[in-house]
């Protein structure tokens, strides 16, 4: 795929990217078996578990947790009212979408609560081995601290694309939009009025800039990560991309929000 060889000029020392195209066949460039750190795109396979959890019937979406008229769907859509860090509450739910590493930590705690068992053992047995992600490791707060290689999250975007591990009912709850009206922040790339968000999946809506494509459907769902790394799908075309670097988002930050995008509208030029 001529798309895939963008990935050569990045200012990053190690590089992998995968497409997964609408017939489902797979596109690579780089070391797919090389484990990056993949910072907040630890969060979509954080969610995915807690979904697992919801249809086991460990925890409910609509439970209260943490502050009053908080929820686990609040907490896996950024609307509870917590900030990037920290217990105590900065806002009340579902007034803003504040962007919070403490939401997702507080919402695997409840999973591991209820289920009895650390987060990463229940990541592990709900999620990364029936999907084969050996590679995969969470070592840290389930929101940001996760390490994985191109081949295993390739395996996670195809159960996106077609969920075994959740029903399909509850992965389109997932991408679709919760709480609507909410506005908020992407860290590191703008504010957005209003500022759609799935459970765990960031929504692209109409946003603009972003760091996905140009060319990409409102309706495509993914993550960045503060690592440098992303992972989206776009529904109305079926396809999933992938790119792993070795290079914090920060220190490149103005590159990458210009090649990130082109990058994918080039994929989706080649493909969709």
């Amino acid at each position: 795929m001529q798309a895939l060889r963008l990935t050569a000029s990045w200012p990053v020392d190690n590089v992998a990217a995968t497409v997964v195209r609408p017939d489902g066949s797979i596109d690579t460039i780089g070391d797919q078996q090389r484990r990056f750190r993949i910072a907040s795109v630890a969060k979509t396979l954080t969610t995915w578990a807690c979904l697992v959890a919801v249809e086991e019937g460990t925890v409910a979406l609509d439970q209260p947790i943490g502050q009053p008229g908080c929820t686990l769907r609040h907490l896996l859509c950024h609307a509870g009212g917590y900030g990037f860090d920290g217990t105590t509450p900065i806002a009340k739910p579902e007034r803003t979408r504040i962007y919070s590493n403490t939401g997702i930590e507080m919402a695997a705690d409840a999973v591991a609560t209820a289920a009895g068992m650390s987060f990463a053992d229940y990541l592990d047995e709900a999620v990364l081995r029936p999907l084969g992600m050996t590679q995969t490791e969470l070592n840290g707060s389930p929101a940001h601290r996760m390490w994985s290689s191109a081949a295993d999250l390739t395996r996670f975007a195809l159960e996106i694309r077609a969920p075994r591990l959740i029903a399909t009912t509850t992965a389109e709850d997932a991408e679709s939009v919760q709480f609507p009206a909410l506005n908020g922040v992407i860290p590191g790339v703008g504010k957005y009025s209003p500022c759609p968000w799935g459970l765990g999946f960031e929504i692209r809506g109409d946003k603009q800039p972003h760091w996905t494509g140009t060319t990409n459907s409102p309706r495509t769902f993914g993550h960045f990560g503060g690592a440098g790394t992303f992972l989206w799908v776009d529904p109305a075309v079926g396809v999933a991309c992938i790119a792993l670097t070795d290079r914090r988002f920060d220190d490149w930050a103005d590159e990458a929000l210009r090649a990130w995008p082109a990058f994918s509208d080039a994929v989706l030029a080649e493909v969709a």
